[in-house]
């Protein structure tokens, strides 16, 4: 019979290119992929450590994973006789085999270990064995993840994934430690991936259609390969042929120099950065050990705005940190008013074991970490709508990543900016296809938490449409 597998993927856009990458392989391999929800033979978990809240949902996850494998281990009636009519061998499926990994293995070892009712715990390092192991199961092997080569970089194309974009890892691991922070105890140094192997990377997911390409990785503003660094990949990348775009995952703001910031100008890149805040009182940033100052943050803010009026940033805060004063969040609040992110990734600091921060003195309550989240929520959520009003009237180049039963596309524009757009007329045309560019001039702007814009299609092709940055 043929084996199902599911995944269920936690935390960051590297975690999902991983995963994609695996459920490619086995989609390749003849295995049918199916929802984490559905019946399967094998459930990998690929999970987040980040924060205390990152750790519980991974347990809970496994939790499900494990008790559904047990409940499902039924046997399921024979296949039929074979054409020649010999009677065909008894198929049972036994209890299905549950694969945690992820960065809550790395930090929560021990524990995984110790359970019977899962069957391979494989960490980040040996993370891309992952369908070896799975399918050396299958055939009657047993082979020991600790025993695998690795490699971080190990990962075909994701030649099926479960997101429209195509993302491409591009380096792992960090090396800055700041003292709050357990990724690099479960992510382990900075490397960087070959610029050769990049850019075949690339170059396959653009032949097998792929119109955005998301570079992804832990401190990918440290990438180093040779004479490469981080803008010389964008620019490599940026110069091979096809029609795509290329947008950045979420960035540390060091240390990206006037040539990154000129590359923010090509017709291919996206106009949009996460680019990773945390703090905006710079006593904060000191006891965070982040590898800048407020200053510095800020003078980016106004040459990328000073290059780009209309670029878009969203960012990463932590409030709560141990010792922040109302005075220090106050700086904060005012910065994120100021700089105008239009979405905020809001953190209650969390206390990891084995960090510097775990140790310092003058830990806030839940209490005050839960009021000041919430204060920078309303903020983003003021941002959000302001920045996507001012986008009203300009035209945004829009990829399509689904098609509604009615004939309304939704997708997202080059500032990453969701918009639905589409009417009888389109539908009459013979519709709008998914992964497709259009031109799109932003019309209105949908009430509710999440503003949606919408738009009218311009009968023109995309390549003539000017991207609006004004």
């Amino acid at each position: 019979m043929k084996k199902r597998i599911a995944f269920e993927t936690l935390g960051c856009k590297l975690n999902q290119y991983e995963t994609d990458s695996l459920a490619s392989q086995f989609f390749r391999a003849g295995y049918e992929v199916v929802p984490y929800e559905a019946e399967a033979d094998a459930y990998v978990i690929n999970t987040c450590t980040v924060t205390n809240k990152s750790d519980r949902k991974s347990r809970n996850i496994v939790n499900r994973a494990t008790g559904r494998a047990k409940a499902a281990g039924v046997v399921l009636p024979a296949e039929p006789a074979s054409a020649a009519g010999a009677n065909a061998p008894e198929e049972r499926r036994g209890e299905p085999i549950v694969v945690v990994t992820g960065c809550f293995v790395d930090s929560n070892r021990g524990y995984l270990a110790e359970r019977s009712d899962i069957t391979y715990v494989v960490d980040n390092k040996q993370k891309g064995n992952i369908f070896h192991i799975v399918d050396a199961h299958f055939r009657g092997e047993i082979l020991d993840p600790e025993r695998m080569q690795t490699d971080p970089f190990s990962y075909p194309v994701a030649e099926r994934g479960f997101h429209t974009r195509s993302m491409v890892k591009i380096q792992d691991g960090c090396n800055n430690f700041c003292t709050f922070c357990i990724i690099p105890y479960v992510r382990g140094r900075a490397t960087s991936r070959p610029l050769a192997a990049i850019l075949e990377n690339v170059r396959r997911l653009v032949d097998l259609g792929t119109r955005e390409i998301v570079l992804t990785g832990v401190n990918m503003g440290r990438y180093r390969d040779g004479e490469s660094d981080f803008a010389g990949v964008v620019e490599s990348i940026l110069d091979l042929p096809g029609d795509f775009r290329v947008r950045i995952s979420s960035l540390e703001p060091e240390p990206l120099g006037d040539r990154f910031v000129e590359l923010l100008g090509h017709p291919k890149m996206c106009p949009h950065l996460h680019l990773c805040l945390q703090s905006g009182s710079e006593r904060i940033l000191l006891a965070m050990r982040r590898m800048y100052t407020l200053g510095g943050y800020l003078e980016l803010v106004d040459r990328l705005r000073g290059s780009y009026p209309a670029f878009n940033l969203t960012t990463d805060v932590i409030v709560g940190f141990p010792g922040e004063s109302d005075s220090d969040f106050e700086e904060t609040a005012r910065v994120c008013r100021e700089v105008g992110f239009s979405h905020i990734h809001t953190f209650k600091y969390s206390r990891r074991e084995g960090t510097r921060a775990d140790r310092m003195p003058g830990q806030l309550s839940e209490a005050v970490k839960s009021e000041r989240s919430e204060r920078i929520r309303e903020i983003s959520s003021e941002n959000k709508r302001r920045y996507r009003s001012a986008l009203l009237g300009t035209v945004q180049t829009v990829l399509v990543e689904s098609v509604d039963a009615e004939g309304r596309a939704h997708g997202y524009g080059e500032h990453y900016v969701p918009i639905a757009f589409g009417d009888a007329e389109a539908r009459s045309q013979g519709g709008i296809m998914e992964n497709r560019f259009y031109p799109v001039r932003l019309t209105a702007l949908d009430e509710g938490e999440e503003p949606l814009l919408r738009g009218v299609p311009l009968r023109i092709p995309a390549a003539m449409v000017a991207r609006s940055r004004a």
